[in-house]
């Protein structure tokens, strides 16, 4: 799936651009018709779960979004991700497929 990753006001490493790619590439199983998707990384300096990520996915007729504040990058990637995979999963439902 093509990914558009903005990290704000930092550069983000390759290692954590590919761990986000992988993560959200997981979810076309539970939605065969994702077309891309956006990631917002950003870092507020001013508390403990100072780490947030946004993705916002497109699909046919539909944009999902989940936005997630941890104290890493990976652990609010999955957080994100997981709520989208939920996300797919009543939607999916409401489709009747």
């Amino acid at each position: 799936m093509k990914l558009q990753m903005h990290s704000i006001h930092f550069d983000a490493d390759e290692k954590l651009l590919d761990f986000i790619q992988r993560k959200v590439d997981k979810l076309e199983t539970f939605h065969d018709q994702i077309l891309d998707g956006e990631v917002f990384l950003r870092v507020n300096n001013s508390k403990v779960e100072n780490k947030t990520v946004e993705i916002k996915l497109n699909i046919p007729g539909n944009q999902l979004f989940a936005k997630e504040e941890a104290k890493s990058f990976e652990e609010a990637t999955d957080q994100a991700t997981e709520a989208l995979r939920r996300q797919l999963r009543k939607l999916k439902i409401k489709q009747g497929a």
